[in-house]
This record gives C-alpha cells, sequence and structure tokens, in this order.
C-alpha cells in the first residue's frame, strides 16, 4: 500500500541510486537509522520495507540486513510506466498473456541463483498468507520477480507499464469478486509449476504454464472466451 512512508522511503533509495551512493547489491540503513532519518515510527519503515520488498525493490536476508535489488526503480521509469492506463480487465489480460509467456520463457533462461531465491522467496510468502490482500500483495511480487528475472530492461519497462493498470479500481473490483479459496489453491498451483520450470531452466515449460496460469486467470475473471 502506498504511503507516505513507502512514497519517502522509495525516494531516498532513488536519490541514492542517482547520485551514486546505492547500485545493486547495495545494504541500505538499518530500520532505526530510517527512523532517523524519514522521522517515522518503527512499525511504520517495517510496513514500508514490507512493501518494497513486495515490489522486489530490496531483498531482506535475517543475520544480514538488507539490500537494493535492482536499479530499476520508479525514478528511472517513463511518467506512462508510473501512472496506471485508462484501460480494461479484458485489455489487461490480453496484454499479459502477450508478454508474460515469452518473459517466463527469457527467465528460465536467465534468471541468476539470487533471481530464482527471490522468486522462491515471494512463492513461500504469497503460499503462507491469510488474507486476500497480502495474498494478491504477493501475487504481483512474484510476477514482477520473474519479470525481473529475465534481464530485459525494456521488456521489465514495459511489464511495470502493464501492471500499473493493475491498480484501477475496476480491476480490484472484479478480482476481488472472483477470488475463492478453490481458486487460490489452483492459482498457488500454478505458481508453483511456474517456478518449478524456472529452477530446471526449462524455458519451453515455464513458457507454457505461464500461459495456462493466464488463461485460467482470465477465465475466472471475464468468464470462457
Amino acid at each position: 500500500m502506498e504511503t507516505p512512508v513507502v512514497r519517502q522511503l522509495r525516494g531516498l533509495l532513488d536519490d541514492g541510486v542517482a547520485d551514486g551512493t546505492l547500485g545493486t547489491g547495495s545494504k541500505i540503513p538499518t530500520e532505526r537509522a530510517l527512523c532517523d532519518t524519514l522521522q517515522a515510527s518503527r512499525t511504520a519503515v517495517r510496513g514500508a520495507l514490507a512493501e518494497l520488498e513486495r515490489e522486489g525493490r530490496i531483498t531482506r536476508h535475517v543475520g544480514r540486513g538488507t539490500f537494493l535489488a535492482e536499479l530499476e526503480g520508479e525514478a528511472h521509469l517513463p511518467d506512462v510506466a508510473r501512472t496506471p492506463l485508462q484501460t480494461s480487465p479484458a485489455e489487461i489480460m490480453a496484454t499479459r498473456l502477450v508478454l508474460e509467456p515469452e518473459i517466463a520463457a527469457l527467465a528460465a533462461r536467465h534468471a541468476t541463483q539470487g533471481d530464482v531465491e527471490h522468486v522462491e522467496h515471494c512463492l513461500r510468502r504469497g503460499n503462507a498468507t491469510t488474507t486476500y490482500e497480502e495474498f494478491e500483495a504477493w501475487d504481483s511480487a512474484l510476477h514482477r520477480a520473474i519479470a525481473a528475472a529475465a534481464h530485459n530492461g525494456l521488456l521489465l519497462r514495459l511489464f511495470d507499464t502493464m501492471n500499473a493498470a493493475r491498480d484501477l479500481p475496476v480491476w480490484g473490483s472484479i478480482k476481488r469478486r472472483s477470488a475463492s479459496p478453490e481458486r487460490r489453491r489452483g492459482y498457488e498451483c500454478s505458481h508453483g509449476e511456474i517456478v518449478a520450470a524456472l529452477l530446471e531452466r526449462d524455458p519451453d515449460a515455464a513458457r507454457g504454464h505461464m500461459r495456462a496460469h493466464l488463461v485460467d486467470v482470465r477465465t475466472n475473471l471475464l468468464g470462457p472466451p
């Protein structure tokens, strides 16, 4: 959720990237230091860190600290990639079906060990959630982690532009109405198949499982084609 502290923390990271003090893999300040810098409570800072972790912007390792995951931040994206587009759920799903299966295939070829660990982390966190909102947040984080693992900057920007459209109220409304425990279990199974294909470095399987997953999502949201 976009809160003032999330915006402040994102801006702090963007400034560090812009002035060269932060880069991929850089360790960011501790929670206590961020509380002082942002003049925010520990709870607010932890919530902001959790949100940026879901976005794939940072990674957290117990006993080691918190690190910048990648250089692509909102400050480096064109305005269109940071502004939800006026579109429809049908257009969003059509675009996802064009982009994401091929992104998954590229990720199977090019993902680093760190990428794979982050994808698995998002999968585990999503499966462990107990609320609809948490599951949706980690679902989005998982798909973006796969997109980042393809290591194609232009495709990642296209993905972010497309993904921003999912913030539209109409998308959230139709997605919530279509949700059920059975469908969530189906999504978890599909996510597991996609991640397994990435682990096996099998582009064809990754492409096929992603396409099957998105066809299932489209049917659940919009009905049979």
